[in-house]
């Protein structure tokens, strides 16, 4: 092979000869040059520009599956190839193509300002795109959001956004206790839970027992760490938090009992919590806590132990620029206003202002169990406490 004969020698060629407005002899140079070199992706690529310089769409539409042929991944391809179907006025079929160039496209930093115009434009069209099938599919169900099925609309309004890839999806990963069978719900809805409404009446009380303990939101020695493993265990996202004040605790609750300083000063929460459906499994629950997260601190996205209870939060003292994320949903905690959610979906929490942020934690039976499958999962699980003689826990 001569030099003048290499891909890298013909593609010059034939760029030269487009910057001189010769498109023909650059389109002739390029296709020659595919008879004997057809798995360079960058000539199918040059042919593609000079197709379409000539005006000539559908060519440089087959010169763009020609690269796709070579390399399917091919961003610079698949931008193009959704282009040529957007000048062909096939709107659709090129809101579906920018998504796919979408999903290869690297670092804008790295990218010529052409191509990043042209990035740009491919993500405002893909968007207006998915905006369309939003519209189109939320109106084909438009009527399960009636009164009486708002359940079923919420779901499928998560088919949708699924389905348009608008949100993540997260799966329960209990660190150690799985249940199958059991839906994954970030946030469930309030009216699910009207046992709710006296313990968020009773805030005021539980909150005045949080200042008997901490006193102006101090933390005191009832106080503990919250995230306390051992030396040794390979636990690198609470590095950081373990055995640290920064995230720190005050048990209610202590092997599932009542704790003696909880029940001489803390009587009104411990009532108000004894209205949950909290399980009773001995040596573990109930449970409950006041957790105090100190100024700037973060706890990383983590997942809890066991997929068969929820979680629930009642706001005691929150600072702007505190919030809570499980899954795809990040939520501001607002006072007097308790939630549910699944924490064996990722979650994390942060405090972002200069106040120590306060909230009461307890835990509750997952409503999708029946009180069967309760009793046996309890039996179960103090079964592998025996076996273990109730000191060793099965995740981390």
């Amino acid at each position: 092979m001569t030099p003048s004969d290499s891909p890298a020698d013909r593609n010059a060629q034939a760029v030269q000869a487009m910057r001189s407005g010769n498109v023909p002899e650059a389109r002739a140079i390029l296709e020659a040059a595919l008879a004997t070199h057809p798995l360079d992706i960058a000539l199918w690529l040059n042919l593609a520009a000079a197709c379409r310089a000539a005006g000539e769409i559908d060519a440089s539409l087959a010169a763009v599956e020609g690269a796709l042929r070579v390399e399917p991944r091919s961003f610079l391809a698949l931008l193009m190839k959704a282009s040529l179907l957007e000048r062909k006025g096939l709107t659709r079929e090129a809101g579906v193509g920018y998504g796919i160039a979408l999903t290869q496209a690297p670092d804008p930093d790295l990218l010529d300002a052409p191509t990043r115009r042209a990035l740009d434009h491919g993500r405002r069209f893909h968007a207006d795109y998915l905006q369309g099938l939003r519209v189109r599919l939320a109106g084909a169900v438009s009527d399960a959001r009636a009164p009486g099925r708002s359940v079923e609309g919420r779901r499928i309004g998560l088919f949708i956004e699924h389905l348009l890839g608008a949100r993540r999806i997260y799966h329960q990963k209990p660190t150690a206790f799985f249940y199958p069978g059991l839906p994954s719900i970030e946030f469930y809805p309030r009216e699910d839970f009207p046992w709710l409404t006296p313990i968020e009446a009773a805030t005021d009380a539980i909150r005045s027992e949080l200042f008997a303990v901490a006193p102006h939101n101090q933390l005191t020695e009832a106080f503990t760490p919250y995230v306390a493993y051992p030396d040794g265990v390979p636990l690198d996202q609470w590095a950081e938090l373990n055995h640290s004040p920064r995230w720190s605790a005050y048990f209610l609750f202590k092997g599932g009992e009542p704790t003696a300083d909880a029940l001489a000063r803390c009587p009104a929460t411990l009532e108000a919590l004894a209205g949950a459906p909290q399980p009773l499994v001995r040596r573990r629950t109930p449970s409950g806590m006041f957790s105090v997260l100190q100024p700037r601190t973060r706890i990383p996205p983590h997942t809890g132990v066991s997929n068969t209870r929820l979680v629930a939060h009642l706001p005691m003292i929150i600072p702007a620029d505190c919030g809570f994320r499980v899954g795809n949903e990040s939520r501001p905690w607002r006072d007097g206003e308790a939630w549910v959610f699944d924490d064996t979906l990722e979650h994390e929490a942060w405090n972002n202002s200069s106040q120590p942020r306060t909230i009461l934690i307890f835990d509750i039976w997952s409503p999708f169990l029946s009180a069967v499958e309760r009793d046996l999962i309890t039996r179960v699980t103090a079964a592998a406490d025996d076996f273990n003689d109730g000191g060793l826990e099965f995740g981390l």
